[in-house]
């Protein structure tokens, strides 16, 4: 059985839980641990899938077609895990498999309470994972604040498993904030008192603390947060703000983070810690901190005014400029201030223009204005999910002549439907029952930007989306030079699509964000960062 290493927040949100999650787990793979990594979220959703993104942020879908948190996203990222839907659990799917086991009788008959029944079935679902054989520790993050009442029953559940559990097999490391008052020149102690103290008025006394900061900690403050917390001075662990999210398994490492994990659970190292993350340091780090090229890339979005919203994306375009030893400036431009008159002034000095994915009408005609400014100024363009069905529909309308060419999820009665649901999906009226969810595969044809990029010819690539492609204006559309480079298997899908006479004109119907590494960018963000730094620099054309 795997032991658990339970992460819980206090003093404020946002403060990292995820980062810290993820990097944890890159340090211990690093000494060769095989690493799991699970999410505990405490709203009453059962998953993410239905949120509105601006309170959410990005739903990170697995290989399974698990709509989930967004910091599962951080955890493939850093690590080497494959996560399911097994990896995210929420108060929603907890209630859900209650009231369902409640209501086919399995408690026989006893009133069904939040301890033990809840509870039990938090910490069952955790044990699963725990049992499979497959990992040497799991990585427990309880999301929100602690104090929060929609979390008690996580951490209940935490409690129980760490008594159950033993202290050898089982340990809790709190991520708590040590703010600098920048008026009394002081780093303040009081906050991190009272979180730590909250969470042991719950019966958790953490092993670990990691202390968010913009400062550092010095050796007095480490001895007093360890004496009123009730921990051992050097699990003090000061976790510095620094530049790049990449840098905290380093920063993890260099404080001695894994040598007292391995120490408290009693576990040891498969490999020396000499030279651990060497790699990680010198290809990624170094590469960010000192890149010898640059470009700038125009993410055009309806949500863009939260970070989270495109997270992913965010992360892919910085690992496709890793791979090609370059920093790239993102420019965020919100899609519903795109004209065709304005576009020469937002999009001036900009290399590339990437168009994500989204639902819902809002924005879709600035998405429209900006690709066709990419694809007539001949910018390298990048379209993801409804980045491609609005490159379908403004190649439709501008170049094929079909006048109000649109998707049937904006207009049931557009005269040319270029983007429609399936006939088997019209008659489903459940939200995300007509979802196209998870991996598929995809055939790509030769001598395209496509199979340069994957140097494949099948390809395994993540979905979330209604509507597809129209297979009615596929020979329309390729007349006039827009090719269909991608398909599903049986030929029906379009997948990709790709526009003749065009530096790097490539728009695809699935998400190759979610499979993007920054040690291993993925093939399509490579390629279009380095189309990107080719139109900023002529000479490298």
């Amino acid at each position: 059985m795997a032991k658990f290493i339970f992460v819980t927040g206090g003093v404020v949100s946002s403060l990292g839980k995820g980062i810290a999650c993820a990097s944890i787990g890159k340090i211990l793979e690093a000494r060769g641990l095989k690493v799991a990594l699970v999410k505990c979220d405490p709203y009453i959703n059962v998953d993410p899938g239905t949120m509105n993104p601006f309170q959410h942020g990005e739903v990170y879908v697995t290989d399974d077609g698990a709509e989930t948190d967004l910091d599962l996203g951080h955890y493939e990222r850093f690590t080497n895990v494959k996560l399911s839907r097994n990896n995210n659990i929420t108060t929603g799917k907890i209630y859900f498999c209650v009231i369902a086991k409640e209501r086919r009788g399995d408690y026989l008959g006893k009133t069904v309470q939040v301890v033990p029944h809840i509870t039990d079935e938090i910490k069952n679902s955790l044990k699963k994972l725990s049992s499979s054989g497959n990992n040497d520790v799991v990585i427990v993050e309880i999301g929100g604040t602690v104090g929060d009442i929609e979390s008690l029953p996580f951490l209940e559940a935490v409690r129980q498993l760490t008594q159950e559990l033993g202290s050898s097999n089982a340990i809790n490391i709190h991520l708590t904030l040590v703010p600098y008052i920048k008026a009394a020149e002081e780093i303040k102690t009081k906050p991190t008192q009272h979180s730590v103290g909250k969470l042991r008025e719950i019966g958790i006394q953490p092993e670990i603390l990691l202390c968010r900061s913009e400062k550092p900690i010095s050796k007095d403050i480490r001895q007093k947060i360890a004496l009123f917390c009730n921990v051992g001075e050097n699990a003090v662990i000061e976790a510095l703000d620094v530049k790049s999210i990449y840098e905290v398994p380093l920063l993890f490492k260099k404080n001695g983070l894994d040598d007292l994990i391995l120490k408290f659970l009693r576990l040891k190292s498969k490999k020396s810690h000499k030279g651990a993350l060497k790699e990680w340091s010198e290809n990624v780090v170094g590469v960010i901190k000192n890149p010898k090229k640059s470009c700038r890339i125009a993410v055009v979005g309806k949500y863009i005014m939260l970070q989270d919203a495109y997270k992913s994306i965010y992360e892919a375009l910085i690992h496709g400029g890793i791979a090609n030893d370059a920093r790239v400036e993102i420019v965020k431009i919100d899609s519903e201030v795109v004209r065709r008159h304005n576009a020469s002034v937002l999009f001036k000095g900009v290399d590339g223009i990437l168009v994500p994915g989204g639902f819902g009408y809002r924005g879709i005609e600035g998405k429209i204005n900006a690709i066709e400014y990419a694809r007539r100024e001949k910018i390298p363009y990048f379209g993801i999910c409804l980045g491609m069905q609005t490159a379908v529909m403004e190649f439709a309308r501008n170049v094929c002549g079909l006048k109000g060419a649109n998707s049937t999820e904006f207009n049931s009665k557009t005269p040319h439907p270029v983007i429609s649901l399936l006939d088997e999906q019209k008659h489903i009226n459940a939200k995300g029952a007509t979802m196209r969810l998870g991996v598929y595969p995809a055939k790509i044809i030769a001598g395209t930007h496509a199979h340069s990029a994957y140097k494949k010819n099948i390809i395994w690539e993540r979905h979330r989306h209604r509507y597809e492609f129209n297979n009615k204006y596929k020979n329309i559309l390729q007349k006039r030079g827009m090719k269909i480079t991608g398909v599903s298997p049986n030929g029906i899908l379009a997948e990709i699509v790709e526009v003749k006479d065009h530096p790097w004109f490539v728009a695809v119907q699935f998400h190759p964000e979610f499979r993007s590494k920054p040690d291993h960018a993925h093939p399509l963000f490579r390629d279009f960062v380095k189309a990107a730094i080719a139109a900023a620099t002529p000479s490298l054309k």
